[in-house]
């Protein structure tokens, strides 16, 4: 009986110390317990290279949504373009233990083995946008390179009949970073559609690893050696609009169109450079964050959600036409 008495007489001690005292003379033994506090997650970003428009667009949304969690701290690393660097990065990364890992890999192969690495550290691991060799991650979030590219062959097929009463004419070709996922499939798609016309010739081919300076440097000096072009199809939107830059430095912009991929709102997007008669065609190529923000918080927050192994974003074709109402549409504030 003496040990029942003892543990009762504690009681009061207890409540009142695992909440807010009671006031002085006050009878009431309520307790007031704090409610617990949300879980804090660290995702990590790891950005190929930051310099390129469409890569700080993809940033800009990124802390954006993500900013809009109050339990999320948002971590990005620029590789700059250079795969150790990114790699480099990542190893970084997983000594963090980060809750998500979000990647946008600079080259499909260099990075494979270092995100394996990620998965098989239990870290979820979302690729974005650009493939890798081996399915090292939880799920990939992209759109359709190819079927973009077939688009953009097929208007240049019916422009060049327009123009010569039959598809022919002469092409240049300013290339991305080769080998990464979405240079080579911006190539073969475009190539399906127009090389099975002889009259087609493709002039010159170039490398300008996606970047404005870079495609109007090449497009100078392809200029100068060719004489006739009908027809520029830069695989992104900067180095198409470099190389017109560089056509009209020659007073030559007028003799070509110009096409190109990416099709960014804002006043140096791809959109407005339709609009101001620059480029000839466009296509919307989806950031992707907001895909990848949505499936990585129910990764983050849902212990029993399985993502799809890869998600396809839609594409938008930018004319003329189109262009001021996608405008509207897709330029971020």
């Amino acid at each position: 009986m003496k040990k029942l008495f003892g543990s009762l007489f504690l009681v009061p001690f207890l409540l009142f110390g695992c909440g807010k005292p009671a006031p002085e003379g006050s009878d009431d033994l309520s307790v007031e317990i704090s409610a617990p506090e949300s879980p804090q997650y660290l995702v990590v970003f790891s950005q190929c290279n930051n310099a390129e428009p469409y890569r700080a667009a993809q940033n800009k949304l990124m802390e954006k949504l993500w900013g809009d969690y109050d339990n999320v701290e948002l971590e990005i690393m620029d590789a700059q373009q250079d795969n150790s660097k990114q790699i480099s990065q990542i190893e970084t990364a997983i000594r963090k233990k980060p809750d998500l890992l979000i990647v946008a890999p600079n080259e499909r192969g260099p990075l494979t083995e270092i995100m394996g690495k990620a998965m098989q550290a239990n870290i979820p691991t979302i690729c974005l946008e650009r493939d890798i060799v081996e399915p090292n991650y939880t799920t990939f979030i992209k759109c359709d390179n190819f079927a973009i590219a077939q688009k953009a062959g097929e208007y240049v097929e019916k422009y060049l009949t327009e123009k010569n009463g039959e598809p022919k004419g002469k092409i240049v070709e300013l290339r991305g970073l080769l080998g990464v996922d979405a240079e080579v499939q911006r190539y073969e798609g475009f190539h399906e559609v127009l090389d099975k016309h002889e009259g087609v010739e493709f002039v010159q081919e170039a490398v300008a690893d996606w970047l404005q300076s870079k495609g109007r440097e090449r497009m100078t000096e392809i200029l100068r050696a060719q004489p006739e072009i009908d027809v520029v199809y830069g695989h992104n939107d900067p180095m198409a609009v470099g190389a017109y830059l560089a056509a009209k430095d020659l007073g030559r912009e007028k003799e070509m169109i110009f096409v190109g991929v990416d099709g960014l709102g804002g006043n140096a997007g791809g959109i407005k450079k339709v609009m101001d008669g620059v480029l000839a065609l466009t296509f919307i190529y989806p950031l992707c964050v907001d895909k990848a923000v949505e499936v990585g918080h129910q990764i983050l927050t849902d212990p029993d959600f399985a993502p799809e192994e890869t998600y396809v974003m839609e594409s938008t074709m930018i004319t003329p036409e189109n262009a001021a109402e996608m405008y509207e549409k897709y330029t971020l504030e």
